[in-house]
């Protein structure tokens, strides 16, 4: 299977167009006529003018067109341009630049937005989350602005609530300085609000951006210290201060076990069953869901990271009903489930699992990676299903090799 490099210029141009968008279409929107992309797309002639205007048009770097660079497996070209809605909205709300025509939301409708696009994260649909949360930026920067001096706490912790979403889907589409910068701004306006469980929620997303970067003593401190922060006397907790200090040292766990920390790892999930068990149900709030529901699923993903795969199995065989978990948690147990299946060689069951959700959730699917790792564990079995398997997230049988969702069309 080539790897990105190994595809020439011109081929690249063509798969990142993709099946959506004609050459006419690209002309069209670059400027250039047909004959330019054609020569482009057959590497006969590409000048430095095509090529910006290229991949400002397929809102990519130039260096993903000249092989330099891999552009994000299965991102297509609707999804690159919410990116760069995102990266705009994020920069210029932050730098107080304004359209001239923003509108400042009332309060309650910018609430109403904030739970919209949590509803919309956690059932996965990340790209649409994304084109909310753009303008949703705008039109919480613009409230903060006409706020009176004295009276902008609230429309400070929304905007904050925005700059964290933001963060998220940027985390997700591998968009990492936007991640970096977005959580920064969420911390920033957090801070300026005097809202101790906003900058909580906010390092504790801090910290997923670090376990993402492969930062992970940085990721555990963080962690460990939003859920020190917030943590509540058990007695008197209200359901939503449990929901958030349950997934904050759960996430803690997960972090604990990256680093293969079975000491702090087990200590963390004491806590956070505890958590789940004092809540008796799953409870909504601040951006998650949290409750033993939870705890039990998310604690099957850190025993397979610990690689007590025996452990993960009892945790799976004790779990009859998930349906209260939100439709990403839910996918991600199933990755969790199949990895864990994978380890103790149970492969047919494994690719069972693994094909259910991606045929279920293709579209939350196609943002994940743990799919190819499941895929690369069960190995280079020469069956059916693995090559159906393989083919629904676009890498070899093997789980090696680069294979561009748009490429089998496009070559």
């Amino acid at each position: 299977m080539p790897q990105w490099s190994d595809y020439s210029t011109g081929e690249r141009i063509k798969i990142l167009r993709g099946r959506e968008i004609r050459q006419a279409d690209l002309a069209e929107m670059t400027g250039l006529s047909v004959v330019t992309i054609q020569k482009a797309e057959q590497d006969k002639a590409l000048s430095l003018p095509t090529l910006l205007a290229v991949a400002d048009a397929l809102s990519v770097d130039t260096s993903v067109i000249l092989g330099q660079q891999a552009p994000r497996r299965a991102m297509e070209q609707g999804d690159r341009m919410m990116v760069r809605d995102l990266s705009r909205a994020v920069h210029d709300t932050a730098a107080g630049l304004l359209p001239a025509d923003a509108e400042a939301a009332p309060l309650e409708e910018l609430r109403a937005t904030t739970d919209r696009c949590w509803s919309l994260y956690w059932r996965g649909r990340y790209i649409e989350a994304g084109a909310v949360i753009a303008p949703f930026l705008t039109a919480a920067a613009a409230r903060l602005h006409e706020q009176a001096a004295g009276e902008q706490a609230e429309a400070l912790g929304v905007l904050s609530d925005a700059y964290r979403l933001a963060g998220y889907v940027a985390n997700l589409m591998g968009a990492r300085d936007l991640a970096y910068a977005a959580i920064g701004h969420a911390q920033t306006t957090a801070e300026r609000a005097a809202d101790a469980m906003r900058v909580a929620l906010v390092g504790s997303g801090r910290a997923w951006v670090y376990l993402r970067d492969a930062r992970l003593p940085e990721a555990l401190e963080l962690a460990e210290k939003a859920a020190s922060d917030i943590e509540p006397q058990f007695s008197r907790a209200t359901p939503e201060e449990l929901t958030a200090y349950g997934s904050h040292v759960n996430f803690a766990a997960v972090v604990a076990s990256r680093m293969g920390d079975k000491e702090r790892a087990a200590d963390f999930l004491s806590q956070s069953h505890a958590t789940g068990a004092r809540m008796g149900r799953e409870v909504r709030a601040h951006g998650t869901l949290f409750g033993p529901v939870s705890a039990t699923t998310q604690a099957v993903g850190i025993k397979v990271a610990l690689g007590e795969t025996g452990k993960a199995l009892d945790l799976i065989n004790s779990i009859h009903d998930v349906s209260d978990l939100t439709e990403a948690a839910r996918n991600r147990y199933a990755m969790d489930k199949a990895l864990a299946q994978a380890d103790a060689r149970q492969f047919e069951a494994s690719l069972d699992t693994l094909e259910e959700t991606l045929r279920a959730s293709p579209d939350w699917a196609r943002h994940q990676t743990l799919p190819g790792v499941i895929v690369a564990k069960v190995g280079r079995a020469s069956t059916a299903q693995l090559r159906r398997v393989s083919e629904l997230i676009g890498v070899s049988p093997g789980g090696q090799g680069f294979l561009p969702a748009t490429a089998r069309t496009a070559l």
